[in-house]
């Protein structure tokens, strides 16, 4: 659906040259959710302007849905962005205008007839479940209300591509979940391909298929969420789960727990997918003569499936420890690991 080969932004400034975005190369396929995360600087917003032409980039092509969008000029490249939809931070309204006239503006741009026009942002306004909020004005809305209509605005053209740049950051936790599931919802009816830009990992985690992460301009860690979950490589990945996870491999959070719990075996239990629902503590504690005490340990779900790490501590003789361990090991999928070990 999209492809982007060597892609490069650079600016100056004070006659010093950065680059934005630094030989980028992507595919995102159609009807996919595709999350780019990044800290601020990291590149993403220059990167998701350039998808659509907002900025012109330095080097490189683009590709979406065959045509490639670095390469238009005038007309076409207008008629391209029809195609690609996109919703910002500050949702960017005519203040002047009423919610429907708001939708209606791209529809008016592209010459869409005043008939066929009522009929489409009434149809949106319906999809963003804004019924009676028509004549409205964004003034007399709430952020979410303001959101819902910048998204049916961006939808008026039936684009292939919507382009969320932050779309969440300025709502509060309840309504960026609506908001979220919202996106969901459109995704699902409409087999449209998402792009969501952001800095937070639980907008990720809540509902993206794959994920990129990006830093100093560059893509340096990608993949489906729950892989990149479950096996972060780079710092900057691992910083992002800990938001969610609020559990680190650091020797910092580990050595007070064993400090604590310092007999027995002290293990780091990996769960993944449908292993998180296994009732695996109890199954151990009837099968094996130990004792299993829960120290610490979390569960998240991601739109390819749960994920989560707990530590236990395990009490018995040493046979019936390992035995446990090799169950474990060899039958489930869960992933052991014996973080301490004491006589």
């Amino acid at each position: 659906m999209i492809s982007i080969n060597n892609l490069s932004k650079q600016f100056t400034i004070k006659k010093q040259k950065i680059k934005a975005v630094d030989q980028l190369t992507l595919d995102i396929k159609e009807g996919e959710i595709f999350g780019v995360i990044g800290y601020s600087g990291a590149g993403k917003s220059t990167f998701v302007r350039l998808l659509n032409r907002l900025e012109e980039p330095t080097t490189g092509e683009i590709k979406i849905a065959g045509k490639n969008i670095t390469a238009m000029k005038g007309k076409e490249l207008r008629l391209a962005r029809q195609e690609i939809g996109m919703i910002f931070q500050h949702f960017n309204l005519l203040w002047s205008r009423t919610v429907e006239q708001n939708i209606a503006f791209p529809l008016e741009i592209a010459g869409v007839p005043k008939t066929e026009r009522a009929k489409r942002v009434q149809e949106l306004i319906q999809l963003v479940d804004l019924s009676g909020r028509e004549n409205a004005y964004p003034s007399q809305l709430s952020g979410g209300q303001k959101q819902r209509v910048g998204i049916a605005r961006a939808l008026a053209n039936n684009p292939k591509v919507l382009l969320c740049d932050e779309a969440t950051s300025a709502l509060d936790p309840e309504t960026t979940n609506a908001i979220l599931d919202l996106l969901v919802d459109i995704n699902e009816k409409l087999g449209l391909t998402i792009i969501l830009i952001t800095h937070e990992m639980h907008v990720i985690r809540k509902i993206c298929h794959q994920v990129a992460v990006m830093e100093n301009g560059s893509i340096v860690e990608q993949g489906d969420v729950l892989d990149v979950f479950h096996r972060p490589q780079q710092a900057v990945t691992k910083k992002f789960v800990e938001q969610i996870m609020g559990l680190t491999d650091d020797e910092d959070e580990v050595e007070p727990i064993l400090a604590t719990y310092n007999q027995g075996k002290m293990i780091r239990l990996h769960f993944l997918g449908e292993t998180t629902n296994q009732a695996l503590i109890s199954q151990l504690s009837k099968q094996f003569a130990i004792e299993i005490n829960i120290v610490q340990g979390k569960i998240t779900h991601t739109k390819r499936g749960a994920y989560g790490t707990l530590f236990v501590q395990m009490l018995g003789e040493q046979a019936e420890m390992d035995a446990a361990i090799a169950y474990v090991t060899n039958e489930t999928s869960v992933e052991v690991e014996v973080i301490q070990h004491v006589e």
